[in-house]
Formats: C-alpha cells, sequence, structure tokens
C-alpha cells in the first residue's frame, strides 16, 4: 500500500493550496526571556501556500513564518526588540479550487442555542473592513507593519 493511500481522504487535498496559521511574538532584548508568564504582543498569521503534499505546504509555511525571525523593531520610548517565530497552529487542505465562494475554512457549532449562533453574526457595519474611523485605521497599521518589515 502506498503512503498516499494511508492519509485520510481529509488530510488530501486535490488542487494543492494549503491554509495555515503561524504564531509571531515581539520580543524585547530587555525582557526576563526564562520568565514565560511575561506579557508580550503575538500574532496569528493565516496563509495559503501552493504545495503538492502537506509535508511540502508545512515546510514551505515554516520557511515563511522563519522569515520574520529576528526582524527588529522598537517601540515609541525606543525600547528595541525583535520578531521571534513560535510555530504553527493549523495546517489545512484547502478543497475547493480558488475562486469566488471557495470555502476554505470552517468550523461546527455543535449543540449551541439559536440564540447564540444568531449573535454570531454582524451587520454589514460591524464587520472591521466597514469601519473607516481613524482608530480603526491605525489599529489596522500597526497591524500591517510586522508583515512590511520583511
Amino acid at each position: 500500500m502506498s503512503a498516499r493511500n494511508r492519509i485520510p481522504f481529509c488530510n488530501r487535498n486535490q488542487y494543492g493550496w494549503w491554509i495555515a496559521n503561524y504564531v509571531i511574538r515581539f520580543e524585547y532584548y530587555d525582557e526576563p526571556k526564562r520568565d514565560l508568564n511575561r506579557r508580550c504582543t503575538a500574532w496569528k498569521n493565516t496563509v495559503i501556500v501552493k504545495a503538492g503534499s502537506r509535508e511540502v505546504a508545512y515546510k514551505k509555511v515554516i520557511a515563511i513564518g522563519r522569515g520574520y525571525e529576528g526582524i527588529e523593531g522598537r517601540n515609541g520610548r525606543d525600547r528595541k526588540g525583535a520578531w521571534r517565530f513560535e510555530g504553527l497552529t493549523m495546517l489545512l487542505p484547502i478543497y475547493d479550487e480558488l475562486e469566488d465562494g471557495a470555502e476554505v475554512l470552517w468550523t461546527t457549532y455543535a449543540g449551541r442555542t439559536v440564540r447564540k449562533v444568531k449573535g454570531m453574526v454582524r451587520s454589514k457595519r460591524e464587520l472591521p473592513v466597514f469601519d473607516d474611523s481613524e482608530d480603526a485605521e491605525s489599529q489596522r497599521s500597526v497591524e500591517r507593519s510586522h508583515k512590511d518589515e520583511r
């Protein structure tokens, strides 16, 4: 039996696209490195990669995440530090061909009340993409700033 036949269908990919999350965090140089309870700023980024297998997809996402490792930055008070790559939190095949309406992620919510399910839905004006306030712009520019440093 070939290795491919041993991979469950849910972990296979016929279109070659994979979606993944990885975590990076900012670490100041003057932090107590051994204190794992210290506070930090972390990002969980979601990316898609084209790969013929889950192993290749994994390696690609690891390389993307490691690309942030060591990029230096500072806060407004000249406190210096660098980004640290922590690793992946998710890697899944995208089961649909990429096009308008392609489903790339889903979450199952079993046993929820209808009230809870209806409460998850946001009106158009509540969606972040329609928030044009200065606060939203400054938050999104901070969110994009670590990507611009690459």
